[in-house]
């Protein structure tokens, strides 16, 4: 029998110490509309991809969250229907969803991320975060003054546009590397990301480390140097260099006086196996390794998950959904880890460990991420050449239905393929035209076993097979492709932007976006949920 809680009921549930995952399981587009401040998208589309790493305990508190009864996919209801199957022994839907909680004069936010986006404007008022204007800045950097510009964001980001003359050290690696990029004390430092948030958390992770340099963040980063009228860079790959041994040594008293002032607790190795070897039955236990992906590719401890440190902070709401959870942090040389566990600790996760000497002296695994699906059961496949073969023989007997990410879907698809919703497909799929067999696939072909198996047990009467390895398989095989949104039949609002993703967004959207993060710590507070904490400087 199906569980609920009303909007009042999960007020005052979230404001305790108990652990508890809000999931908004609609698409990522309706979400960054209206959604509950402590919530997480987890589309019921994605879920079993995403919630096994997401909410590790089986028997973690989860709020299943939906638009309102209407909705005609019923999202909410097979959502906790599927994560009961999964085995999850604690789920309840939030009555009357996203209106039920509007009704009960309760605050909503739009965009996504909004915690941690939050957080980094409350962070900027608390802390009186150093800024100049976008003309401040190109003043400074035209003058003789000594100056670096250091741009925070994760690799592939600064490649897409930065400032010009910039260097880029991601996130945490800003006071990991500073003291081999910027040696001399009086060199004025100035940090930018692409708005607002992360060049807050760096340039105050530099003042917090007790950095003896000027340092001021680039008010609203590239767009607002892009708004002022001035040109950005693109393409461009230079990186703050890895520290020397002095380098290190700095970064290393940094991080330990900024350990002793958060109250940072150190785990041993002994300590991880144990808690690791355990499982999740008594907490979420999050083990992340907040190095670059090329570091962690080239070994870490099997049973981590990899997050860069600076992301992380940026996007906790999205990486550990599980409010009050158990974070366990890991690098090589603890200074990384340290800066990360500083800031999670002000956003509210307080029971934040890291790793003595990080991964070193551990027996490690190579390679990416392997993401812990749950649920998954294989269902009948063919082959890029036999679905070759099938189409020149039953063209018009055959629908292929692509499962893939909207944006994935865009670039590259199979000719005459429909592109679906998969938590739509059981409706949506009375809009294809009669058929005899189904070919189901997406990106890598998993998507499409789950949705396979939807169809069976909706009592789909049709033959469905899924493309083997999906439509990567079908492209590495070289077969042809199309592009663009065509013959889609279900409403394509799995994504969604913010708009300094893209360097040519218009300006209005960019200055909309700046009211938007402007506006977030007034309805914080009035929200009264967030668990920031403040830590005066002794």
């Amino acid at each position: 029998m199906m569980k609920y809680i009303t909007a009042t009921e999960l007020k005052e549930m979230v404001k305790g110490d108990h652990e508890f995952a809000l999931l908004d399981v609609r698409e990522r587009n309706p979400f960054s509309k209206e959604h509950l401040l402590l919530s997480s998208c987890i589309p019921l589309s994605q879920l079993e991809l995403i919630i096994g790493y997401t909410v590790p305990r089986l028997s973690t508190r989860i709020v299943v969250i939906n638009e309102s009864p209407s909705d005609v996919y019923h999202l909410d209801k097979k959502a906790a229907e599927r994560l009961v199957k999964l085995g999850y022994t604690d789920v309840s839907i939030l009555k009357n969803g996203i209106s039920g909680w509007r009704e009960a004069g309760f605050e909503l936010f739009s965009g996504v991320g909004s915690y941690s986006k939050a957080f980094g404007e409350w962070i900027a008022e608390q802390y009186h975060t150093p800024f100049l204007t976008a003309q401040e800045a190109h003043k400074k950097i035209e003058s003789q003054e000594k100056k670096i510009i250091l741009d925070c964001r994760p690799k592939n980001e600064y490649y897409r546009m930065t400032i010009p003359g910039s260097i880029n050290a991601p996130g945490v690696e800003l006071v990991y590397r500073v003291h081999e990029a910027v040696p001399d004390p009086n060199t004025l430092i100035l940090v930018h990301c692409a708005g607002r948030t992360r060049s807050i958390i760096g340039t105050q992770s530099l003042v917090n480390a007790g950095i003896p340099n000027p340092v001021v963040a680039i008010e609203n980063g590239t767009m607002g140097w892009q708004l002022a009228g001035f040109e950005l860079e693109y393409g461009q790959t230079r990186s703050a260099s890895l520290p020397s041994h002095k380098g290190f040594a700095e970064a290393k008293k940094d991080a330990e006086r900024l350990a002793e002032r958060y109250g940072i607790r150190k785990i041993s190795h002994e300590t991880l196996k144990n808690w690791m070897s355990a499982g999740s039955s008594e907490r979420n236990l999050y083990v992340l390794d907040v190095r670059l992906p090329e570091e962690y590719e080239t070994g870490h401890i099997e049973g981590s998950r990899n997050i860069q440190g600076g992301q992380l902070v940026q996007a906790a709401d999205l990486y550990i959904p599980v409010f009050n959870s158990q974070v366990v942090l890991l690098d090589d040389t603890e200074v990384r880890a340290i800066m990360t566990a500083s800031w999670l600790i002000q956003e509210g996760w307080s029971d934040v460990y890291v790793v003595e000497n990080g991964i070193t002296t551990l027996p490690l695994t190579m390679g990416p991420n392997k993401p812990h699906i749950l649920g998954f059961d294989k269902s009948d496949t063919l082959t890029p050449k036999e679905l070759e073969k099938l189409l020149q023989k039953y063209k018009n007997e055959v629908g292929i239905v692509d499962l893939a990410v909207s944006t994935y879907y865009k670039e590259k698809h199979i000719p005459g393929a429909w592109w679906a919703i998969r938590s739509r497909l059981e409706i949506d799929v009375s809009k294809l035209p009669n058929i005899e067999t189904m070919i189901l696939t997406s990106e890598d072909g998993v998507l499409a076993h789950f949705a396979a198996n939807d169809l069976k047990v909706s009592g789909f009467k049709h033959k469905v097979l899924v493309l083997e390895g999906g439509t990567k398989a079908w492209i590495d095989a070289g077969q042809p492709t199309s592009n663009g949104m065509e013959r889609a039949i279900s409403e394509s609002d799995d994504t969604w932007f913010q708009p300094y993703m893209d360097p040519n967004a218009p300006d209005e959207a960019k200055r909309a976006y700046f009211e938007w993060e402007y506006g977030l710590v007034a309805q914080v507070e009035r929200d009264g949920t967030a668990k920031y904490r403040m830590f005066p400087d002794k």
